[in-house]
């Protein structure tokens, strides 16, 4: 019986510094059959290094977001199941991404979310909070199930994670110790992150709401 495989899709938006460090785990994965890149408007090298690895690049000429540029990953395979790995990451391993996958390839769950390692204190927040981690592996149901303008922005993980339990779905999330990421602040500078983190949950907070909204007039 052959090993079940995913495509793997990278959003990116400038993140030459860690591309690489996300492509190459995922190449090594034997649960991992396609590699999707798709850069959401770049303007440093992250198309020409994530080419300089042998994966599949989309560009999108200008920057229309994470959502977005998700669904376009999204539309350019057919996988009947699905990673989303964020382009920023740092530590990511086979092993994170065995864990990622194997409750979904089993039928355990139809969707399982990715939480990265921020220490203990950090990471008992984390969980308690809404599932907004970038690395997420579902069946294509899922988000073939959201309508494209609940997928936009921030507004997509709300919606994803609404859908399978609106749904009654099984769904949930793993820490994945030792996995970080290229904080916001060594991108843009301690205030404009602090500014973009805020925009960011309230977005998210914002979605719960309008997904919530839809469900009760049977738009979702």
């Amino acid at each position: 019986m052959s090993l079940q495989k995913i495509a793997a899709i990278i959003p990116a938006h400038n993140e030459e510094k860690t591309i690489v460090n996300v492509i190459r785990p995922l190449k090594a994965s034997p649960y991992v059959g396609e590699i999707l890149v798709v850069s959401d408007g770049s303007t440093d090298k992250t198309v020409e290094i994530a080419r300089s690895e042998g994966v599949t690049v989309q560009e999108l000429s200008e920057q229309g977001g994470k959502g977005q540029a998700m669904l376009s990953g999204f539309n350019l395979t057919t996988a009947q199941i699905i990673g989303f790995f964020d382009a920023d990451l740092i530590g990511l391993t086979t092993n994170h991404i065995e864990q990622l996958v194997l409750p979904v390839i089993s039928s355990r769950r139809v969707m399982n979310v990715g939480l990265r390692d921020k220490g203990v204190v950090g990471t008992f927040i984390t969980k308690h909070l809404p599932l907004v981690g970038g690395e997420r592996v579902m069946l294509r149901k899922v988000m073939d199930g959201v309508p494209d303008k609940y997928l936009g922005g921030f507004m997509v993980e709300s919606a994803l994670n609404y859908f399978c339990r609106s749904r009654g779905y099984s769904y949930g999330a793993v820490i994945l110790k030792g996995l970080t990421m290229r904080r916001k602040y060594q991108k843009v500078g301690l205030w404009r992150a602090v500014i973009q983190y805020v925009k960011m949950w309230y977005v998210v907070a914002k979605a719960m709401l309008i997904v919530r909204a839809a469900r009760l007039r049977n738009e979702f």
